[in-house]
């Protein structure tokens, strides 16, 4: 008999449970089902909403695409942070990338080519000092949510065509 198997006596008439077996050997075989561990997140649901509704406002108020980017940007931050920028449809030149990788502690802010007339770097600088203000209190959607405001802010309201 192997380590860890239970046997049961020929004979015996005790009840089993779902999912188990026993073998003509007379081993006990149980069978479980597998639950796949739940993908982790850092924001809970509520605070997801949060974010959503804050990228929702910027992007209504202002008429730009806000984005933001979660994650590892590796040695060349800006390069990367720019590579996902032109990914975003239907058009980057109308877009804003709040790209952040809490790991290696960078914030990068990257305007598309009508986007930055109306945001310029001294905006976007203000709102990733604020944003970097909440990250080191531990305030991860409230820097994002804040630094979004204030990148909407700065924008202003949508040009009337």
């Amino acid at each position: 008999m192997a380590a860890g198997e239970l046997t049961r006596q020929p004979g015996s008439d005790e009840e089993l449970e779902v999912g188990v077996a026993i073998t003509a050997t007379g081993r006990r075989s149980v069978a479980r089902m597998y639950e796949p561990a739940a993908p982790s997140s850092p924001f809970s649901t509520v605070q997801l909403a949060r974010l959503d509704e804050a990228l929702t406002l910027a992007s209504r108020e202002t008429g730009l695409d806000f984005s933001v980017y979660l994650g590892e940007l590796g040695s060349e931050s800006r390069a990367r942070a720019e590579e996902l920028h032109a990914r975003i449809e239907p058009s980057s030149a109308n877009a804003v990338l709040i790209a952040v990788s809490p790991g290696e502690r960078v914030v990068e802010i990257v305007t598309g080519s009508d986007a930055i007339r109306r945001l310029p770097d001294r905006g976007a600088k203000l709102a990733v000092m604020s944003m970097v203000a909440s990250f080191k209190e531990g305030d991860l959607i409230g820097g994002l949510t804040s630094g979004l405001r204030m990148l909407a802010d700065q924008a202003g309201s949508a040009p009337k065509h």
